[in-house]
């Protein structure tokens, strides 16, 4: 934005972010980048987050658990929110929350924060798990201050990235067939993503005389196992689940340690929570707020369309600050999608360097190894899939819609992207893409590949064959590169 819109949400309301890194924090702040309120985000490693938010939202550093760090984070802020929990942390996190909460409402106080908004957890009066009981001292620490308080408590929030609902996708992505222990059978009341962020956001501005607790939720109540059936259910996966009453959640941590993402730690703190039922008694949030929070079904399907609009939009450039002459490889994971990037520096225009990305496949080939594609073709007749008896529309012209082999062009922005949706029989959905960033007077070449394997097939599929892409998509961006007509800059360039 210029600077002008910059200058006037500087005299309006200031609002700080703390865990803006993390996934409720991130969430919250792409949702206020356009909203009328000035933004400072505060985290321990500032410039990790200050290349991916806008130039109206400033990033300053700051540690709950180093009081004076605080200080100048706080100055001149009307509204602080309070995303911090300290769960994947070594040593006792429960201590740590504790001393971080403390820390944080002494140094609001003396900063004049006129409100604090907290998300924390369900539960009710029974006895709580360490982690719930944990997030629900850090409300009572924050409405303790004497600053107005916003205390949110939230059961499993539904959306990619949220530790739980990562849990129930591993899980039911990767077993075909599901131990499942007496937890599974415990009621949550689950709620989107997008809605816990339309009440965060609702909360800046709400009137209220004093602190207060709302407990919010979607309408249904349901099981864990009712949860991963619907998960299951929307992705198309048959997935049988037989209940067992011994597995411990010491046992169960273990157990999601092999299968899922989490570290033990992280799955054994998860789980002794998931024991506590975490339902709606106070439906107060309902007078208060104008939300009307999705069903789980509709949640589940949020999450996942969203992911596919993510997908959609996916740019290499933005994912990484990588710049080398020499092919960098990286891979990494994204929901459930697989993604295997392949990138290098070239000194060429972005025209140059695009031009034998456009003239992919077809009587051009693929730049290396046309024999790997033709067997794999091959292999694809015989399935009863388009193989590569398909060619180009155009040797030289490509839009939107075309045949390239056996890709289809599901996006093309000419010398910038390219990107092919493969149509041969696999267990997933698979993309190529192909995307020039100009850096300073060269370029920048990514290739990736993307891949959203159904069930434990579909990954079974992907690891077995990542080797050979790996071998394959390393050599065919050199052999790319040899073909735009000029090498790869110089390690020495000066310019570098």
């Amino acid at each position: 934005m210029c600077q002008s819109a910059n200058q006037t949400k500087k005299d309006t309301q200031s609002i700080l972010v703390t865990g803006a890194t993390g996934y409720v924090g991130w969430q919250l702040v792409k949702a206020l980048v356009y909203s009328p309120y000035y933004v400072r985000c505060m985290v321990r490693r500032p410039d990790e987050l200050r290349r991916r938010v806008s130039d109206t939202t400033t990033v300053v550093q700051g540690d709950m658990l180093n009081r004076p760090s605080l200080d100048a984070a706080l100055q001149g802020i009307h509204t602080a929110f309070y995303l911090i929990h300290s769960m994947a942390c070594a040593g006792n996190f429960i201590e740590q929350d504790r001393n971080a909460a403390q820390n944080f409402a002494a140094a609001a106080k003396a900063a004049g924060v006129q409100r604090i908004i907290y998300l924390g957890g369900l539960g009710g009066d029974q006895e709580l798990s360490p982690h719930l009981a944990s997030r629900q001292e850090v409300g009572k620490i924050l409405r303790d201050s004497g600053i107005l308080t916003l205390e949110f408590r939230a059961s499993i929030i539904i959306g990619s990235g949220s530790l739980s609902f990562e849990m129930i996708r591993t899980l039911v992505e990767k077993l075909p067939i599901m131990i499942t222990p007496r937890w599974v059978q415990t009621l949550a009341q689950p709620i989107a993503i997008e809605d816990v962020i339309a009440y965060l956001v609702e909360a800046i501005k709400i009137p209220l005389p004093e602190s207060q607790i709302f407990e919010i939720g979607g309408p249904d109540q349901v099981s864990y196992q009712r949860i991963m059936k619907e998960y299951a259910r929307q992705r198309d996966l048959d997935r049988l689940m037989i209940p067992v009453p011994v597995l411990t959640p010491y046992l169960s941590s273990l157990w999601l340690g092999l299968v899922t993402p989490l570290y033990v730690q992280i799955g054994r703190t998860l789980i002794e929570s998931i024991k506590n039922p975490t339902v709606v008694h106070d439906c107060k949030a309902n007078t208060y707020f104008s939300i009307q929070p999705r069903s789980v079904n509709d949640a589940i399907r949020q999450a996942l369309n969203a992911e596919d609009q993510e997908c959609i939009h996916f740019r290499a450039g933005e994912k990484t600050s990588a710049v080398s002459t020499t092919v960098k490889q990286e891979t990494y994971c994204q929901g459930s999608r697989i993604f295997d990037m392949y990138s290098i520096m070239v000194s060429d225009t972005p025209e140059q360097a695009f031009k034998p990305i456009r003239n992919i496949g077809g009587k051009v080939g693929w730049y290396y190894a046309n024999w790997l594609w033709q067997f794999r073709g091959l292999i694809d007749n015989l399935l009863g899939g388009v193989g590569l008896r398909r060619s180009r529309r155009n040797p030289e012209n490509i839009q939107s819609g075309d045949v390239v082999d056996c890709f289809c062009v599901e996006f093309y922005e000419p010398n910038r992207l390219l990107r092919l949706r493969a149509e041969m029989k696999l267990p997933g959905r698979a993309w190529l893409q192909f995307e020039v960033v100009p850096y300073t007077q060269d370029s920048i070449i990514y290739q990736t590949a993307i891949f959203d394997p159904h069930g434990l097939t579909g990954r079974l599929y992907w690891f077995s064959l990542f080797p050979i892409h790996r071998f394959l998509f390393k050599r065919m961006l050199k052999h790319l590169v040899k073909n735009i007509g000029n090498h790869p800059v110089n390690h020495c360039n000066s310019r570098r």
